[in-house]
């Protein structure tokens, strides 16, 4: 049996990246698969038909996480279409990157909703429905920034860090219900966004890794298998770091 049949995953941000990293992971053991992202678009199509391609069921929403009431609609209609949602990961994420100096309020206030006040909507939103079904697994991506902070980052770090400490209160929460809420923090992991820096950049990066070699996707994505897996029945409130030790 497949490490996720029957159950039913809703993912942010799953259209690309990570996101549909995970996506496409959850389909191939067994899960139904809801993704959402800010828009309908060809990435979103394509997601959508790469993961029916697995012989699962899946759908793409177009959803702003950061919108309170666009997360509870979007909720009420993955419950709708699918029955239930056994899990949630909170993915969705930007990044406004600047010295705190040249930093504006719209690029903090833009990091926060989307990165962390998406978290909190989401899971207020998905609560009820778990604790109806005495069960769920709630995966907030957070980032090593968001443990060891980075310069140029104060906006994604805090961000990543508050959802650090709403994982572990979560879980302090739900565990009576049955509800797990644990958090992943990635380094770096090749996606869209990094292949946009140089050469140069990127290896001073892999540098610092003691496994040196950057992530991939499908690192993150088997975490959050065993995260949503019966695998992890007695794991909540705990921050695994996909980094290559980066942290250490």
């Amino acid at each position: 049996m497949k490490l996720l049949e029957g159950k039913v995953a809703l993912i942010t941000g799953g259209a690309r990246g990570i996101g549909k990293a995970l996506a496409l992971r959850f389909a191939a053991e067994g899960a139904m698969v809801a993704v959402s992202d800010l828009h309908y678009d060809e990435q979103m199509q394509a997601t959508e038909n790469e993961l029916m391609a697995l012989g699962v069921k899946a759908k793409g929403y177009a959803s702003n996480a950061a919108s309170f009431d666009e997360s509870e609609k979007l909720i009420e209609e993955v419950v709708k279409d699918f029955g239930r949602v056994d899990v949630l990961i909170n993915n969705a994420g930007i990044t406004r990157d600047n010295l705190l100096l040249r930093m504006s309020e719209q690029d903090w206030d833009a990091v926060m909703a989307v990165n962390l006040k998406s978290v909190f909507n989401l899971t207020k939103a998905v609560q009820k429905t778990m604790i109806k079904q005495k069960s769920g697994s709630i995966i907030n991506m957070s980032s090593v920034v968001g443990v060891n902070g980075n310069a140029g980052q104060a906006n994604y770090s805090a961000s990543k860090a508050g959802m650090i400490g709403f994982t572990k209160s979560i879980a302090k929460e739900l565990g009576s219900r049955n509800i797990r809420c644990n958090a992943i923090a990635p380094g770096f992991i090749e996606t869209e966004m990094t292949h946009k820096l140089s050469d140069e950049v990127r290896q001073q990066w892999i540098s610092t890794i003691p496994l040196r070699r950057s992530g991939k996707p499908e690192d993150v994505a088997d975490v959050a298998v065993f995260l949503a897996s019966s695998l992890s029945a007695y794991v909540t409130g705990q921050v695994i770091s996909v980094c290559g030790g980066i942290n250490i």
